[in-house]
């Protein structure tokens, strides 16, 4: 039953029709979710997910050096439920607008291209179909909206229950790598020495598709065992 689900599925890939804009789409989204645009100059910084996203302004003030300045309507010392909720209140817009730029993406039949154009690159790396591009890019900064487009994702048919688990192997392990990387990471900076902080960087990237493929091993050996 799986590998007839497969082989149906391979079929309708191939018979995909993606108008030419569709990959135009494709590219935008891709550069949008990806953080390159983050440190860009001028209007380029509007290409940045982040950068757009913009930031919550602060609440108190600082007299004469004293005090303590909040980073965001949660304001400082907070805990328990009450907190909770208002971190979770945090994470809508990012969730909200990466959902709503998917849909736009969707509509312009950029997965239709990233399912054409990324499937052979994505089935033999971790046994995804290339309409996963564009989350896994988005993982890479944002944890909170891969998650909620791997929803989408699932819940539009795009990828299996077994391919979500694969999916979220991947996206667990190292979380927004980039950004946690550059941003918590970097108190660890002065101790790696001589070493090139891209080096730890690729690492991470590196075992991340290890813990994808560990999960795809462990999913197609239950697979096996409930066929037998």
């Amino acid at each position: 039953m799986a590998t007839e689900t497969k082989e149906k599925r391979k079929g309708a890939e191939e018979q995909v029709q993606v108008k030419w804009y569709g990959y135009i789409a494709l590219l935008v989204g891709i550069l949008f979710f990806s953080g390159l645009f983050q440190k860009a100059p001028g209007a380029l910084k509007a290409l940045d997910f982040n950068n757009v996203m913009g930031s919550f302004g602060t609440l108190g003030e600082l007299t004469k050096g004293s005090g303590t300045l909040a980073e965001n309507f949660r304001g400082v010392g907070g805990s328990g439920p009450k907190d909770g909720w208002l971190y979770a209140l945090t994470l809508l817009p990012s969730v909200m607008f990466a959902l709503g730029m998917v849909k736009i993406i969707e509509h312009l039949d950029g997965m239709k291209a990233a399912q054409k154009l990324l499937s052979p690159l994505l089935k033999p790396l971790m046994g995804l179909p290339g309409s996963a591009g564009l989350t896994l890019i988005t993982s890479i900064q944002s944890t909170d909206a891969a998650a909620a487009m791997t929803k989408e994702l699932s819940d539009n048919g795009y990828i299996t229950e077994k391919e979500k688990a694969i999916f979220c192997a991947f996206q667990f392990s190292g979380a927004s790598v980039i950004t946690n990387f550059f941003a918590s990471g970097a108190a660890l900076f002065p101790f790696i020495g001589d070493l090139a902080i891209w080096k730890p960087l690729v690492l991470i990237i590196v075992l991340k598709f290890v813990g994808a493929n560990a999960m795809r091993f462990w999913v197609n050996k239950m697979d096996k065992k409930e066929e037998a």
